[in-house]
């Protein structure tokens, strides 16, 4: 994708829309006004004050003629959002990457209710990092070792350590302890996730995860767990432990969804990633970095699922 032509604004990116292949729009006002009309007098607004612009950086005007498949961007305005009262703690920093230790039910990046509330922003805003960028991703619900990239020019080869699997991940879960589960064990599978739909599910098929389990302490009817993905499917461990009979505590969507309200924080995941290692792809060094943080283990009667 190229980069949009305008820069991050309190630390949000702006929006890109393609316009679609044909229409009745004589402008792209009109099209824009026809998509969100509950937008129409702050579009109007944002188009007289040039803070819409097409690909190349000119403004949009109310006047600019519709052309099929064009980009357009422009800001859209951040919904008010309640804040997560969980602080993030820096780990490391330098001239390349900024190491964070993200905590329960913060979301790494914008994404549906949460925009603002997402660490990305947070951290863009906190220290003035407007090219800051997530090397990889962890679920909103999921705590641990989150790093971003802090200039443009590197950001591609430390994301693609993740895609080619270069990066050592090692992750613990609290789940319940089974006597007869033989552990270590391997667990491989078909992970589908399909757009719009919460949960991932597992399919026949030739398998596309993996992950390796490992117990590490048992305490009466929990135990805690080493977990050591080899692929980076959503939810893959929350499937996989799942799959073996030991969901992890305080997990809402496997095996069975239920709902929890946004603000509710008296349930976490009690799934922690726990550390990050990987070989420098500009030093040479050998990196790693390791979560301050520990799970809660849960109090009798144990959870349910």
């Amino acid at each position: 994708m190229p980069d949009a032509p305008l820069p991050v604004r309190d630390g949000l990116n702006p929006t890109r829309l393609r316009l679609p292949d044909d229409g009745p729009w004589p402008t792209v006002l009109e099209y824009l006004v026809g998509r969100f009309p509950h937008d129409e007098f702050r579009l109007r607004e944002k188009v007289a004050a040039r803070e819409v612009v097409d690909e190349k950086g000119g403004p949009v005007t109310e006047s600019t003629a519709f052309v099929p498949r064009r980009d357009v961007y422009l800001y859209r305005d951040p919904p008010v959002e309640s804040r997560v009262p969980f602080e993030i703690e820096i780990l490391h920093r330098d001239e390349n990457l900024l190491v964070v230790d993200k905590p329960h039910f913060l979301a790494s990046t914008p994404r549906g209710a949460y925009i603002v509330e997402s660490a990305l922003v947070r951290l863009r805003r906190d220290l003035g990092l407007p090219d800051l960028t997530p090397a990889h991703r962890l679920d909103r619900l999921t705590a641990g070792i989150l790093i971003f990239t802090v200039r443009r020019e590197v950001r591609r080869d430390y994301q693609s350590l993740f895609d080619r699997r270069e990066v050592r991940k090692e992750y613990e879960a609290l789940a319940r302890y089974n006597p007869h589960l033989n552990l270590p064990a391997t667990v491989r599978s078909r992970i589908v996730k399909q757009r719009g739909v919460l949960k991932a599910f597992e399919a026949e098929g030739s398998a596309n995860s993996e992950s390796r389990i490992e117990l590490l302490e048992i305490r009466g009817d929990a135990a805690r767990y080493r977990l050591l993905p080899h692929t980076g499917k959503t939810h893959q461990l929350r499937l996989h432990m799942s799959a073996l009979g030991i969901p992890i505590f305080g997990d809402n969507f496997y095996p069975d969804f239920y709902d929890v309200a946004g603000d509710d924080y008296s349930t976490p995941l009690r799934l922690l990633a726990r550390s990050v290692e990987f070989t420098d792809p500009y030093s040479g060094a050998h990196r790693r970095f390791v979560s301050e943080r520990t799970l809660d283990w849960p109090t009798s009667p144990l959870p349910t699922q």
